[in-house]
């Protein structure tokens, strides 16, 4: 059963002193170890078990056949929480806790200023989670339909209390939860921009702090405790073309496909690729491919893609004729409108959208949206979507492989 806002505040029991998950009595503690000997950089999984083609909902495709090698096809960390019947969920996998109830939308300034004071179920060490920690709670069994009616949420409901814009006055879509991690650049001509995951619409977007329509954006915000290594790389140069993530276990190909690819060819190449002696790599899933996106980097403030230099990525130029990084695919299918099954990517260079007669960065460099998975990108001379999002159809791929 879904928790909504009414459902929670009716049955939740906020128990001044209940058991923490190490056995002691509230009040901050140090974080339990990981169940099983997991890292806490441990990548949780996107949930996503059906396999899609670009038409629609496909059998299982095997190897060599197309559309082999999507999301689906390979088993991750799943999900797993735990309600502690106090207003807060354990992430059994990552080691985190959160706070169940998000509250009223509030601007980023007032995230900022409440979290050093936020208590909830005797702890008082919360704070605002960065993008990769709040991104480690996107589910993409989520669908985003017509109206909230038709869409299922990308976050767990059985879990966390969750809101469509439509039961606030809002879009229906207009459920942005923020994080910490402000973007290094600016968005939109010049404003300074923090990231946020939309549970409504399964995106990561770098959001103007000052709404462009007037006013201060606002968002909900869902407070974390426990450990905070969450997202943070521990990259290691194998010497052989690839590069080792001791932080989750992944091993990355330290070059790109070097030219964009639709779909299809992105999967293909990933299947027929031989390297450093491996040949079982594959598509990451959005939420690895989001796991190396350096946010302290991008292209107007470092000259790079927003990524460690240890990865390479090819340089292009972008929709406005500069000189940037591209779009990567993921294996990750979005269920985006009624009859919309394009791929995740993930930007490492400016996230280019059509506004106001132009083409700028719009989203930021580390943002998550999606793409066709064919066609011609001239089909969309003004991007798509509220923001003109660019659609290139012909994106990088870097494939990744469980390290030995």
């Amino acid at each position: 059963m879904a928790i909504t806002r009414s459902l929670w505040l009716s049955v939740v029991v906020l128990a001044v002193g209940a058991v923490t998950e190490c056995g002691c009595q509230g009040g901050a503690s140090a974080a339990p170890a990981l169940p099983g000997g997991l890292a806490v950089g441990s990548i949780v999984d996107t949930a996503q078990t059906r396999c899609y083609s670009a038409a629609g909902v496909m059998s299982a495709p095997a190897p060599g056949q197309t559309f082999y090698g999507q999301d689906a096809q390979f088993d991750g960390l799943q999900p797993a929480y735990r309600d502690n019947g106090d207003g807060t969920v354990s992430d059994l996998n990552t080691g985190m806790m959160w706070q169940q109830d998000p509250g009223d939308k509030v601007t980023f300034a007032q995230a900022v200023a409440g979290a050093d004071g936020f208590s909830l179920a005797g702890f008082t060490d919360w704070r605002l989670p960065t993008i990769k920690e709040l991104y480690s709670l996107t589910r993409f069994d989520g669908v985003t339909g017509m109206s909230s009616a038709g869409s299922t949420p990308y976050i767990d409901t059985d879990y966390f209390v969750f809101c469509y814009g439509d039961e606030t006055g809002e879009r229906f879509i207009d459920s942005q939860y923020v994080s910490s991690t402000q973007y290094v650049s600016t968005t939109m001509g010049g404003n300074p921009t923090v990231f946020g995951v939309n549970f409504a619409d399964g995106r990561i977007k770098g959001y103007p702090e000052s709404d462009p329509r007037g006013g201060q954006k606002l968002f909900y915000c869902m407070h974390v405790r426990g450990p905070s290594g969450y997202g943070v790389n521990e990259f290691v140069d194998n010497g052989d073309g690839t590069v080792t993530d001791a932080a989750t276990g992944l091993m990355w190909q330290q070059a790109d496909s070097g030219e964009g690819l639709n779909w299809q060819e992105a999967l293909d190449y990933a299947e027929r690729l031989t390297l450093a002696g491996h040949s079982d790599w594959r598509l990451p899933n959005a939420k690895e491919l989001q796991s190396i996106v350096d946010y302290a980097r991008s292209p107007d403030t470092t000259g790079s893609a927003a990524i460690d230099p240890i990865l390479d990525c090819t340089r292009i130029t972008n929709e406005a004729g500069q000189a940037d990084f591209g779009y990567y695919w993921s294996g990750t299918t979005h269920v985006d409108g009624p009859r919309n099954w394009g791929a995740c990517y993930v930007s490492f260079g400016r996230a280019m959208g059509y506004m106001r007669g132009t083409w700028m960065d719009v989203h930021g460099a580390g943002a998550q949206r999606s793409d066709p998975k064919s066609g011609d990108p001239a089909d969309y001379p003004y991007g798509f979507g509220p923001q003109g999002d660019a659609r290139r159809v012909y994106n990088m791929v870097r494939c990744v492989r469980e390290a030995d």
